[in-house]
């Protein structure tokens, strides 16, 4: 399964991030950055949340991410 992370800066300024894929992972903050790193933090443990209750089963994953600079 692929999961995506839209991001929008609100009227009030602060960035908005959500999961649509996973209804209810949705975060706010200061910058877009901030914003897509809590959301993808709540997703990873969403998909966490629903292996432990028995929610989902496992299935092989791929996970790639950026090195720090």
């Amino acid at each position: 399964m692929d999961f995506s992370i839209e991001c929008e800066q609100e009227v009030d300024g602060r960035w908005i991030a959500e999961v649509p894929q996973l209804p209810g992972v949705l975060c706010y903050g200061a910058t877009a950055e901030e914003a897509m790193t809590r959301a993808e933090v709540l997703a990873l443990r969403v998909l966490a949340e629903r292996l432990e209750q028995s929610e989902s089963r496992p299935v092989a994953i791929q996970i790639s991410l950026p090195v720090a600079a």
